[in-house]
């Protein structure tokens, strides 16, 4: 037997020592899972080298300000290879050092080789993992050490490679149908600007060689373009870069925020395509995380955390403190009126029945669907909008300008 020292974290955040007895890492790890306890390091006394932590690699690397994040569909695709090469039986060192010669992000290579040495000396995959925050997030680590403890890491693999995915695709959904009308307005708004600082002046130079009473609506138009040509338009530019700044501070404060998010739930359209996507999500994590065996508590913990809109992450997080006081999960999430009433009743029926996991898989597949529809729908609801927007803005400009041939026209007659 070998004796441990682990340090962890209470639920009031403060941090505890204490000393295990057990045969290896892997038990003591299970020992503590078993008492609900999460180590932030687990180290042998006898040695005093660490086995796990929590904190990143050591080395200044200037290049690591230029590196671009780790996407999620990396992250699928390294579970996904993981999954293949332990369920046919490679160890795990050989297949983290197969994977860290064919991967072509820097970063993660770093986190492959220095992970790999980890797991040489006795520490588990899970803990090599902890180690590096910027690559592999807590869902990630959380699933690999259920795998681990329960002796189904290949299987646990495939799933979270499919939730990764799936939460992917969800995001690539939200991000054309948020992304598409900004991108078209973006490009009216430079169409607009571009006429009327380039186009209208040549007009204005003609107009008055013509010498013909300009109609009210040209001569507004001239109006606005000398006044963008002017240092007015500096203070315009320098106005909204204000703004933009004093937006962009104000939503990085919790109140702030947990405002702009409450507001964007409320959108008509864009709030229910939100709110479907977060319970999407929701179920289809929380499945995932039921069936890899993690604790309600720690997967509501991980919830919280990845989950993008602060409304809904408060939501959870005050579920989790009505969970640890003995409500169940339904009727502590439909206090909060956050996910829709059709969630939490399958969720209740999935508790009482005892297949939650079961329940949520399904409910996440309805979701996922809605969401799919929800986003052609508006993107079929957009398109007429922008076209309409665009050339009302491109029809405006020319018929202001061509107004005053009209009457040029008529003296001629």
């Amino acid at each position: 037997m070998t004796t441990f020292l682990v340090t962890y974290a209470t639920r009031s955040g403060r941090k505890r020592k204490e000393t295990l007895e057990a045969s290896s890492p892997a038990e003591a790890r299970r020992n503590l899972r078993s008492r609900g306890i999460l180590p932030t390091t687990l180290i042998r006394k006898e040695t005093n080298n660490p086995v796990a932590s929590n904190k990143p690699a050591q080395g200044f690397n200037l290049g690591g300000f230029f590196e671009a994040k780790i996407s999620i569909k990396e992250k699928a695709l390294f579970a996904n290879k993981l999954s293949a090469m332990v369920d046919a039986g490679v160890p795990i060192m050989r297949s983290l050092d197969l994977m860290r010669r064919q991967q072509k992000s820097a970063l993660f290579r770093r986190a492959l080789a220095a992970m790999t040495d980890d797991v040489n000396q006795g520490g588990t995959l899970a803990s090599a993992m902890r180690r590096w925050p910027k690559v592999f997030d807590n869902l990630s680590i959380a699933m690999v050490e259920a795998g681990e403890a329960g002796g189904v890491l290949d299987e646990t693999l495939k799933r979270l490679a499919k939730l990764l995915e799936e939460n992917a695709r969800l995001q690539n959904q939200l991000k054309a149908a948020m992304g598409y009308p900004v991108t078209v307005l973006v490009i009216a708004i430079l169409v607009f600007l571009g006429m009327t600082i380039f186009m209208i002046p040549t007009f204005a130079d003609i107009f008055a060689q013509l010498g013909v009473e300009l109609p009210v609506f040209t001569q507004m138009m001239l109006n606005l373009s000398k006044l963008l040509r002017s240092s007015f338009s500096i203070f315009l530019i320098g106005g909204l870069a204000v703004g933009i700044f004093i937006f962009s501070r104000y939503y990085a404060t919790r109140l702030g925020r947990r405002q702009v998010d409450g507001v964007l739930l409320k959108l008509p359209l864009f709030g229910e395509l939100l709110q479907k996507t977060a319970s999407a999500q929701f179920c289809r994590t929380m499945s995932s995380l039921s069936k890899a065996g993690v604790p309600i508590l720690m997967s509501l913990e991980i919830l919280q955390d990845t989950t993008s809109n602060s409304v809904v992450s408060d939501a959870i997080s005050n579920s989790r403190n009505d969970i640890s006081e003995g409500m169940p999960l339904s009727t502590a999430l439909a206090l909060k009126n956050v996910f829709p009433d059709m969630m939490v009743s399958m969720l209740a029926i999935g508790e009482e029945t005892g297949e939650m996991d079961a329940m949520l898989s399904k409910v996440a597949d309805f979701y996922e669907d809605e969401v799919s529809t929800a986003v052609k729908t508006l993107t079929s609801l957009i398109e007429p909008v922008m076209i309409v927007l665009v050339g009302g803005i491109v029809g405006s400009i020319l018929l202001a300008m061509y107004m005053p041939m009209f009457s040029v026209f008529e003296k001629i007659r």
